[in-house]
Protein backbone atom coordinates (compact mmCIF):
# COMPACT_ATOMS: atom_id res chain seq x y z
CA UNK A 1 0.00 0.00 0.00
CA UNK A 2 1.15 3.46 -0.79
CA UNK A 3 -0.38 5.87 1.52
CA UNK A 4 0.26 9.02 0.23
CA UNK A 5 -0.39 12.76 0.59
CA UNK A 6 -3.17 12.77 -2.05
CA UNK A 7 -4.10 8.92 -2.54
CA UNK A 8 -4.07 5.63 -1.04
CA UNK A 9 -3.31 2.94 -3.24
CA UNK A 10 -2.97 -1.08 -3.32
CA UNK A 11 -1.25 -3.70 -5.19
CA UNK A 12 -1.30 -6.60 -4.56
CA UNK A 13 0.74 -9.12 -6.79
CA UNK A 14 3.15 -12.21 -7.12
CA UNK A 15 6.33 -11.33 -7.00
CA UNK A 16 9.58 -13.67 -7.64
CA UNK A 17 13.24 -13.39 -8.98
CA UNK A 18 12.84 -9.76 -8.75
CA UNK A 19 9.91 -9.30 -11.28
CA UNK A 20 6.34 -8.79 -10.73
CA UNK A 21 5.13 -11.65 -12.04
CA UNK A 22 0.78 -11.55 -11.82
CA UNK A 23 -1.16 -8.94 -10.86
CA UNK A 24 -3.85 -9.68 -8.78
CA UNK A 25 -5.79 -6.32 -7.76
CA UNK A 26 -5.03 -2.70 -7.86
CA UNK A 27 -6.62 -0.21 -6.61
CA UNK A 28 -7.13 4.11 -6.02
CA UNK A 29 -9.16 5.93 -3.94
CA UNK A 30 -7.78 9.74 -3.83
CA UNK A 31 -8.06 10.09 -0.03
CA UNK A 32 -6.42 13.92 0.88
CA UNK A 33 -4.66 12.87 3.73
CA UNK A 34 -1.88 15.56 3.59
CA UNK A 35 -5.37 18.65 3.62
CA UNK A 36 -3.65 21.49 5.53
CA UNK A 37 -0.94 19.96 6.78
CA UNK A 38 1.47 22.41 4.69
CA UNK A 39 -0.33 25.03 6.90
CA UNK A 40 -1.51 23.26 10.26
CA UNK A 41 2.15 20.68 10.51
CA UNK A 42 -0.72 18.23 11.21
CA UNK A 43 -2.98 15.11 9.92
CA UNK A 44 -6.18 16.53 10.31
CA UNK A 45 -8.75 13.84 12.10
CA UNK A 46 -11.04 14.05 8.76
CA UNK A 47 -8.45 13.35 6.70
CA UNK A 48 -6.93 10.43 8.73
CA UNK A 49 -10.61 9.27 8.92
CA UNK A 50 -10.99 8.95 5.29
CA UNK A 51 -7.54 6.78 4.55
CA UNK A 52 -8.71 4.42 7.89
CA UNK A 53 -11.68 4.22 6.13
CA UNK A 54 -10.38 3.10 2.81
CA UNK A 55 -8.12 1.08 4.00
CA UNK A 56 -10.41 -1.42 5.56
CA UNK A 57 -12.03 -1.93 2.14
CA UNK A 58 -8.11 -3.13 1.54
CA UNK A 59 -7.24 -4.97 4.10
CA UNK A 60 -10.71 -7.03 3.64
CA UNK A 61 -9.43 -7.50 -0.11
CA UNK A 62 -5.75 -7.98 1.09
CA UNK A 63 -7.43 -10.59 3.50
CA UNK A 64 -9.60 -12.22 0.77
CA UNK A 65 -6.41 -12.81 -1.71
CA UNK A 66 -3.78 -14.50 1.30
CA UNK A 67 -1.09 -12.11 1.04
CA UNK A 68 1.72 -13.83 2.33
CA UNK A 69 3.12 -10.30 3.48
CA UNK A 70 1.81 -6.66 3.76
CA UNK A 71 3.96 -3.54 3.37
CA UNK A 72 2.23 0.14 3.64
CA UNK A 73 4.30 3.14 2.91
CA UNK A 74 3.63 6.41 4.73
CA UNK A 75 5.23 9.44 2.50
CA UNK A 76 5.20 13.07 2.54
CA UNK A 77 2.40 14.09 4.76
CA UNK A 78 3.39 11.33 7.50
CA UNK A 79 6.74 12.44 7.13
CA UNK A 80 5.64 16.34 7.59
CA UNK A 81 3.00 16.07 10.22
CA UNK A 82 3.29 16.38 14.11
CA UNK A 83 1.13 13.32 14.62
CA UNK A 84 2.89 11.09 11.98
CA UNK A 85 3.83 8.61 14.32
CA UNK A 86 0.62 8.21 15.85
CA UNK A 87 -1.17 7.80 12.43
CA UNK A 88 1.54 5.63 11.52
CA UNK A 89 0.72 3.36 14.64
CA UNK A 90 -2.81 3.46 14.02
CA UNK A 91 -2.85 1.56 11.13
CA UNK A 92 -0.56 -1.07 12.64
CA UNK A 93 -2.92 -1.27 15.55
CA UNK A 94 -5.88 -1.76 13.37
CA UNK A 95 -4.91 -3.63 10.64
CA UNK A 96 -1.58 -5.08 11.60
CA UNK A 97 0.24 -3.26 8.50
CA UNK A 98 3.72 -3.04 8.64
CA UNK A 99 3.55 0.26 8.08
CA UNK A 100 6.73 2.88 7.21
CA UNK A 101 7.13 6.41 7.67
CA UNK A 102 9.54 6.38 4.62
CA UNK A 103 12.29 9.01 3.83
CA UNK A 104 12.32 10.89 0.59
CA UNK A 105 15.41 9.36 -0.09
CA UNK A 106 13.94 6.05 0.48
CA UNK A 107 10.76 7.09 -1.78
CA UNK A 108 12.73 8.09 -4.34
CA UNK A 109 15.13 4.67 -4.70
CA UNK A 110 11.77 2.91 -4.15
CA UNK A 111 10.03 5.05 -7.72
CA UNK A 112 12.80 4.31 -9.29
CA UNK A 113 12.85 0.74 -9.11
CA UNK A 114 9.53 0.29 -9.70
CA UNK A 115 9.39 2.86 -12.68
CA UNK A 116 12.30 1.50 -14.54
CA UNK A 117 11.40 -2.54 -13.35
CA UNK A 118 9.64 -2.84 -16.90
CA UNK A 119 12.52 -1.91 -19.67
CA UNK A 120 16.33 -1.69 -19.96
CA UNK A 121 17.82 2.35 -19.80
CA UNK A 122 21.38 2.42 -20.43
CA UNK A 123 21.64 6.11 -20.87
CA UNK A 124 21.14 8.72 -18.01
CA UNK A 125 17.51 8.50 -17.13
CA UNK A 126 15.10 11.11 -15.23
CA UNK A 127 12.13 9.48 -13.00
CA UNK A 128 10.11 11.97 -11.85
CA UNK A 129 7.46 11.46 -9.00
CA UNK A 130 5.03 14.25 -8.57
CA UNK A 131 3.54 13.98 -5.00
CA UNK A 132 0.90 15.83 -3.05
CA UNK A 133 3.38 17.08 -0.42
CA UNK A 134 6.68 16.34 -2.45
CA UNK A 135 8.24 15.43 -5.74
CA UNK A 136 10.88 13.36 -6.66
CA UNK A 137 13.53 13.29 -8.99
CA UNK A 138 15.90 10.11 -9.52
CA UNK A 139 18.72 10.12 -12.74
CA UNK A 140 20.54 7.00 -13.33
CA UNK A 141 21.18 4.09 -15.92
CA UNK A 142 20.50 0.83 -15.35
CA UNK A 143 20.43 0.07 -11.66
CA UNK A 144 22.98 2.61 -10.60
CA UNK A 145 21.15 5.83 -8.89
CA UNK A 146 23.52 8.62 -9.83
CA UNK A 147 21.55 11.47 -8.27
CA UNK A 148 18.20 11.43 -6.41
CA UNK A 149 16.61 14.36 -4.43
CA UNK A 150 12.97 14.56 -2.64
CA UNK A 151 11.37 18.27 -2.26
CA UNK A 152 8.86 19.88 -0.94
CA UNK A 153 7.11 20.69 -3.91
CA UNK A 154 3.32 18.91 -4.13
CA UNK A 155 0.60 19.21 -6.09
CA UNK A 156 -1.46 19.78 -2.70
CA UNK A 157 1.20 22.15 -1.19
CA UNK A 158 1.74 24.73 -4.05
CA UNK A 159 -2.39 24.51 -4.70
CA UNK A 160 -2.57 25.49 -1.37
CA UNK A 161 0.09 28.28 -1.12
CA UNK A 162 -0.46 29.71 -4.51
CA UNK A 163 -3.70 28.60 -6.57
CA UNK A 164 -6.68 30.19 -4.23
CA UNK A 165 -8.57 31.58 -6.99
CA UNK A 166 -11.14 29.14 -9.15
CA UNK A 167 -10.04 29.12 -11.70
CA UNK A 168 -6.78 30.51 -11.01
CA UNK A 169 -5.78 33.83 -12.42
CA UNK A 170 -2.84 34.69 -14.93
CA UNK A 171 -0.95 36.01 -11.56
CA UNK A 172 -1.58 32.87 -9.37
CA UNK A 173 -0.18 30.38 -12.13
CA UNK A 174 2.79 32.53 -12.65
CA UNK A 175 3.96 32.95 -8.81
CA UNK A 176 3.33 29.08 -9.06
CA UNK A 177 5.21 28.24 -12.05
CA UNK A 178 8.02 30.49 -10.86
CA UNK A 179 8.27 28.61 -7.27
CA UNK A 180 8.22 25.56 -8.98
CA UNK A 181 10.77 26.45 -11.16
CA UNK A 182 13.00 27.83 -8.47
CA UNK A 183 12.32 24.52 -6.32
CA UNK A 184 13.73 22.58 -9.22
CA UNK A 185 16.88 24.41 -10.03
CA UNK A 186 17.96 24.64 -6.59
CA UNK A 187 17.36 20.81 -6.06
CA UNK A 188 19.03 19.65 -8.91
CA UNK A 189 22.53 20.71 -10.37
CA UNK A 190 22.37 21.76 -13.79
CA UNK A 191 24.72 19.38 -14.22
CA UNK A 192 22.76 16.63 -13.79
CA UNK A 193 19.99 18.38 -15.73
CA UNK A 194 21.79 18.31 -18.52
CA UNK A 195 23.25 14.11 -18.65
CA UNK A 196 19.29 13.29 -18.21
CA UNK A 197 18.83 12.26 -22.10
CA UNK A 198 15.17 11.04 -21.70
CA UNK A 199 12.53 10.75 -18.60
CA UNK A 200 9.78 8.47 -16.95
CA UNK A 201 7.41 10.57 -15.42
CA UNK A 202 4.91 8.70 -12.57
CA UNK A 203 1.91 9.02 -10.79
CA UNK A 204 -1.71 10.85 -10.85
CA UNK A 205 -0.64 13.62 -12.63
CA UNK A 206 1.16 12.51 -15.82
CA UNK A 207 -0.98 9.53 -16.43
CA UNK A 208 -4.10 11.51 -16.08
CA UNK A 209 -2.30 13.79 -18.17
CA UNK A 210 -1.59 11.29 -20.98
CA UNK A 211 -5.45 10.05 -20.36
CA UNK A 212 -6.69 14.03 -21.15
CA UNK A 213 -4.17 14.23 -24.38
CA UNK A 214 -6.24 10.97 -25.47
CA UNK A 215 -9.51 11.30 -24.66
CA UNK A 216 -9.65 7.98 -22.49
CA UNK A 217 -12.93 7.44 -21.11
CA UNK A 218 -12.93 5.19 -19.00
CA UNK A 219 -9.36 5.28 -17.87
CA UNK A 220 -7.78 2.81 -20.30
CA UNK A 221 -4.40 1.89 -18.36
CA UNK A 222 -2.85 -0.01 -20.86
CA UNK A 223 -3.16 2.83 -23.24
CA UNK A 224 -1.68 5.40 -20.31
CA UNK A 225 1.24 3.15 -19.59
CA UNK A 226 4.25 4.05 -22.09
CA UNK A 227 2.92 7.06 -23.43
CA UNK A 228 4.97 9.87 -24.56
CA UNK A 229 3.63 13.29 -23.37
CA UNK A 230 5.46 15.91 -25.33
CA UNK A 231 6.27 19.56 -23.70
CA UNK A 232 4.15 21.08 -26.03
CA UNK A 233 1.15 18.42 -25.51
CA UNK A 234 1.42 18.96 -21.98
CA UNK A 235 1.33 22.67 -22.18
CA UNK A 236 -1.84 22.37 -23.86
CA UNK A 237 -3.45 20.12 -21.56
CA UNK A 238 -2.25 22.32 -18.57
CA UNK A 239 -3.55 25.64 -20.55
CA UNK A 240 -7.35 23.73 -20.99
CA UNK A 241 -7.74 22.74 -17.29
CA UNK A 242 -6.03 25.88 -15.54
CA UNK A 243 -8.71 28.08 -17.83
CA UNK A 244 -11.55 25.75 -16.32
CA UNK A 245 -13.32 26.34 -12.91
CA UNK A 246 -13.70 23.69 -10.73
CA UNK A 247 -16.85 22.03 -11.22
CA UNK A 248 -16.34 21.66 -15.09
CA UNK A 249 -12.17 20.38 -14.58
CA UNK A 250 -14.36 17.31 -12.48
CA UNK A 251 -16.12 16.14 -15.59
CA UNK A 252 -13.12 16.19 -18.34
CA UNK A 253 -12.46 13.00 -19.63
CA UNK A 254 -9.58 11.14 -18.76
CA UNK A 255 -8.83 12.86 -15.30
CA UNK A 256 -10.43 11.30 -12.16
CA UNK A 257 -12.97 14.34 -10.81
CA UNK A 258 -10.98 13.99 -7.25
CA UNK A 259 -7.61 15.11 -9.05
CA UNK A 260 -9.57 17.92 -10.18
CA UNK A 261 -8.74 20.58 -7.07
CA UNK A 262 -5.11 19.96 -7.42
CA UNK A 263 -4.70 19.00 -11.34
CA UNK A 264 -2.99 22.45 -12.07
CA UNK A 265 -0.72 22.50 -9.59
CA UNK A 266 0.43 19.01 -10.72
CA UNK A 267 0.59 20.27 -14.60
CA UNK A 268 2.37 23.51 -13.72
CA UNK A 269 5.14 21.24 -11.88
CA UNK A 270 4.99 18.40 -14.84
CA UNK A 271 5.63 21.16 -17.17
CA UNK A 272 8.22 22.99 -15.15
CA UNK A 273 10.33 19.43 -14.73
CA UNK A 274 10.87 19.30 -18.72
CA UNK A 275 11.50 22.78 -18.89
CA UNK A 276 14.36 22.26 -16.50
CA UNK A 277 15.62 19.39 -17.97
CA UNK A 278 14.92 20.39 -21.38
CA UNK A 279 13.19 17.55 -22.40
CA UNK A 280 10.89 17.24 -24.84
CA UNK A 281 8.85 14.35 -24.11
CA UNK A 282 8.74 12.31 -21.25
CA UNK A 283 7.12 8.35 -21.02
CA UNK A 284 4.10 8.01 -18.72
CA UNK A 285 4.38 5.24 -15.92
CA UNK A 286 1.56 2.80 -14.77
CA UNK A 287 4.78 1.47 -12.65
CA UNK A 288 5.99 2.89 -9.66
CA UNK A 289 6.47 2.90 -5.77
CA UNK A 290 4.18 0.31 -5.66
CA UNK A 291 5.80 -1.76 -7.94
CA UNK A 292 9.14 -0.79 -5.94
CA UNK A 293 7.92 -1.12 -2.88
CA UNK A 294 6.67 -4.91 -3.65
CA UNK A 295 10.02 -5.59 -5.16
CA UNK A 296 12.20 -4.55 -2.11
CA UNK A 297 9.56 -6.66 0.03
CA UNK A 298 10.54 -10.18 -2.18
CA UNK A 299 14.10 -9.63 -1.93
CA UNK A 300 13.29 -9.19 2.10
CA UNK A 301 11.52 -12.25 2.28
CA UNK A 302 14.56 -14.09 0.50
CA UNK A 303 17.34 -12.18 2.47
CA UNK A 304 15.48 -13.82 5.30
CA UNK A 305 15.47 -17.32 4.31
CA UNK A 306 18.39 -17.21 3.11
CA UNK A 307 19.93 -15.96 6.53
CA UNK A 308 20.95 -18.81 9.24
Amino acid sequence: MDIGTNSTRLLVADVAGGRLVQEQDRRTEITRLGEGVDGAGRLADAAMERVLETCARYHAAIEASGADRVVAVLTSAVRDAANGNDFEEELHRRFGFDAQTISGDREAWLTYRGATSWRDHAEPLLVLDIGGGSTELVVGAGDDVEFHVSTQIGSVRFTERHLRHDPPSDPELAACRSAVRAGLEAAVPEDVRSRATDGIAVAGTPTSFAAIEQGLEPYDRDRVHGHRLTRDSCERVLERLAALPLEERRTVPGLHPERAPTIVAGGLILAETMNVFALEAMEVSERDILEGAALEAESRVADEADSP
